[in-house]
């Protein structure tokens, strides 16, 4: 019998090449959209902002009738979709208990983890895009309608702060799915963050003077409505505002749940 020298043996054995993350981020992609939930939920955002479009034709003033009133009508269901999306991607591994076949292909989850932030990145980016194709159809619909002039009013500038804030908005929601892991409390968390925060921090705003001017320091949806507001630059102050929000209620709260994350049984 031949002897296999050590040199042959490490030559005849198999090479292992790394998946690629873009591989891993178009699988993540599809599964957006393999689901009925899924699909519908994404499907939804084109028909709400359809359904906006419309409303705004039908009962806005005339005198209101410009590109921004379009943009913002279509971006008010959007930023509320937008972070369900990222939500649902991150927690059907849980939810669904596909992620032990996950972890198992991937055993690197930060790289399982980086490719949801990126598809969940793209689905929003995307449809901000649509909205503002959509709206722009609305503007042409309703001046070709009523003989009115047409208003573009938003800059390149306020364009990039409508996309961005959306964007921020998504990562909110990834970031809920990420800390949670479980769709009906990342999304019921969600809405306390969206709307019952908002509310309290109005509240206290309206009825203590010290804490005025307190919140857009600790308020994240009031700083970071700035960026919605068709209003021109931001100011410095302003950015700091939405790095100090975002800061501590995305930043740190994200670490915190990538640290369970990576730590935490599959099953």
């Amino acid at each position: 019998m031949t002897a296999i020298a050590p040199d042959d043996v490490r030559a005849a054995a198999p090479v292992r090449h790394r998946v690629p993350l873009s591989r891993i981020t178009q699988v993540e992609l599809r599964k957006m959209f393999d689901t009925r939930s899924g699909f519908w939920l994404l499907a939804s955002i084109a028909i709400t902002a359809l359904v906006a479009t419309l409303a705004v034709i039908v009962f806005a003033p005339n005198d209101e009738l410009t590109y921004s009133t379009f943009v913002s009508a279509i971006g008010f269901p959007m930023a509320v979709l937008l972070p369900l999306v990222a939500i649902l991607a991150v927690t059907s591994e849980w939810s669904q208990r596909s992620g032990l076949t996950t972890f198992t292909l991937i055993p690197h989850r930060y790289r399982i983890i980086t490719a949801k932030a990126i598809s969940s990145v793209i689905v929003g980016v995307v449809s901000v895009l649509l909205a503002f194709a959509i709206g722009a159809l609305g503007n042409f619909l309703n001046a070709a309608a009523t003989s009115a002039t047409l208003v573009w009013d938003v800059s390149l500038t306020e364009g990039f702060y409508f996309v961005f804030g959306n964007v921020l908005g998504l990562l909110i929601g990834f970031m809920l799915g990420i800390l949670i892991r479980a769709s009906a409390g990342a999304v019921a968390t969600y809405f306390v963050y969206s709307f019952v925060l908002p509310t309290i921090f109005l509240v206290l705003a309206t009825n203590q003077s010290w804490f005025k001017d307190l919140q857009p320091w600790v308020d994240v949806t009031y700083a970071q409505g700035a960026l919605f507001a068709f209003e021109g630059a931001l100011t410095g102050e302003q950015w700091a505002n939405i790095a100090v929000t975002g800061l501590f209620w995305m930043v740190i709260p994200l670490a915190i749940g990538l640290a369970f994350v990576t730590r935490a049984e599959v099953k």
